[in-house]
């Protein structure tokens, strides 16, 4: 199945309805998802944590349009960070957050209440000894999860963000983030955009990804390489030994279930690796994405559905 016939299913409310009404294995879901609660997602982050990986988690949830759903986001959020320095993880644990879970798309006073929520969660991370991430969704966001990242970094100015190499716009907005301290998760994109906003070839994406990852590498910013793709790997490691780069000013991240096997060799080589952990039971949408993103995918799901 084409991935943008799947990048346009996540966003279907009828096609969420057949997907989550058909009885998939949870052999299916836990490849990508630590679990529908917190209990069961703070057992996958102690294990992870005990192999020598680091965290960042997410708990599932996009658009939302009600403030006091906006709320439960945060409350939520600020529950895990209280866990995580009560398991003893919190500073190889950090948190993701999708600013449409916190408000951004409310009908009124958004980027009030996204801020103010934004904020609790930032204080909650920094009380916890760790940090967070706001993550990046598509590009009709860009601009307002900027805005917020920058009122953000006023006072806690370790706050990161995701940014997708697939945007025409993103050379531009690296140039602007690669500053001193500054954390960037780079990535290449997994939202279906329109071709007057966004590359459509793959060998255009990779070239771009590529572009931004040898700005960041060369700039004082805090790269964190969100990718999976071996190619972007080995480029990385050739740009920190042209660079210079100690190990302690970059990172790996990929997600929870994929290629966890690279993963442990890249730690066992003196990298830092951070696993993108979402857990809860809102999945649908991060689900579909996954499975757009890799054929690979999207056979191990067919296949589970068959041999069920």
């Amino acid at each position: 199945m084409p991935s943008r016939t799947l990048l346009a299913a996540a966003r279907s409310r009828r096609m969420r309805g057949l997907i989550t009404g058909v009885p998939v294995t949870r052999r299916v879901v836990d490849r990508f998802v630590a679990g529908e609660n917190l209990d069961q997602a703070s057992a996958v982050l102690a294990d992870l944590v005990g192999e020598g990986l680091t965290a960042t988690v997410d708990r599932l949830g996009e658009d939302t349009l009600d403030a006091s759903d906006a709320a439960a986001t945060r409350d939520a959020y600020l529950a895990m960070l209280k866990r995580f320095a009560e398991l003893g993880i919190a500073g190889r644990t950090e948190v993701s957050v999708k600013l449409s879970a916190l408000g951004q798309k409310l009908p009124k006073d958004a980027a009030k209440i996204t801020l103010e929520n934004a904020v609790a969660i930032a204080e909650a991370a920094r009380d916890a000894g760790t940090t967070m991430t706001l993550d990046m969704e598509d590009h009709t966001t860009v601009d307002a999860t900027l805005g917020t990242l920058r009122d953000l970094r006023g006072e806690f100015p370790w706050v990161g963000v995701a940014i997708q190499a697939m945007l025409f716009r993103t050379e531009g907005d690296i140039t602007d983030l690669a500053t001193a301290g500054s954390r960037v998760r780079l990535v290449k994109g997994a939202y279906m955009e329109p071709a007057s906003v966004a590359h459509q070839d793959k060998h255009e994406v990779d070239k771009a990804y590529v572009r931004a990852m040898g700005t960041l590498m060369r700039s004082s910013a805090y790269p964190m390489i969100g990718s999976h793709d071996q190619r972007m790997i080995d480029i990385a490691h050739k740009l920190v030994g042209e660079t210079g780069r100690e190990p302690d000013t970059y990172e790996f991240q990929m997600l929870h279930g994929i290629r966890a096997t690279e993963q442990r060799a890249l730690v066992a080589g003196g990298e830092t690796v951070r696993v993108y952990v979402p857990f809860g039971d809102d999945w649908y949408g991060y689900f579909m994405r996954r499975l757009a993103e890799r054929p690979a995918n999207v056979m191990f799901f067919l296949n589970s559905l068959v041999k069920k």
